[in-house]
């Protein structure tokens, strides 16, 4: 197990298992790196740094949707669009 930074710690995979208390101790300040082979694979972060993540991951691919949205309205021709009873028929919703 190597401390890389203040903010990553490296793991080889095979110190997983015998070090596991460290890691779980170093996970409360940093990020792990879990490494195989002399390459990373996977990084272990704690579960409210991933909620975070996964948060704001969420509200940069909804602002990037409403923005491809807004562009392709500007865009688009009345003719372009389907209804609603339209589409659920092409989905095979409705008959």
């Amino acid at each position: 197990m190597y401390t890389l930074s203040e903010t990553t710690t490296l793991v080889p995979f095979s110190e997983l298992r015998t070090k596991l208390d460290e890691v779980l101790k170093a996970l409360k300040t940093s990020k792990v790196v879990l490494e195989r082979r002399k390459r990373p694979f996977a990084v272990l972060v704690p579960i409210e740094k991933f909620e975070k993540m996964e948060e704001l991951l969420e509200m940069v691919e909804d602002r990037t949707l409403g923005y491809i949205a807004q562009e392709r309205d500007k865009k688009g021709k009345e003719k372009d669009y389907l209804s609603l009873d339209e589409a659920e028929k092409k989905v095979g919703l409705k008959k």
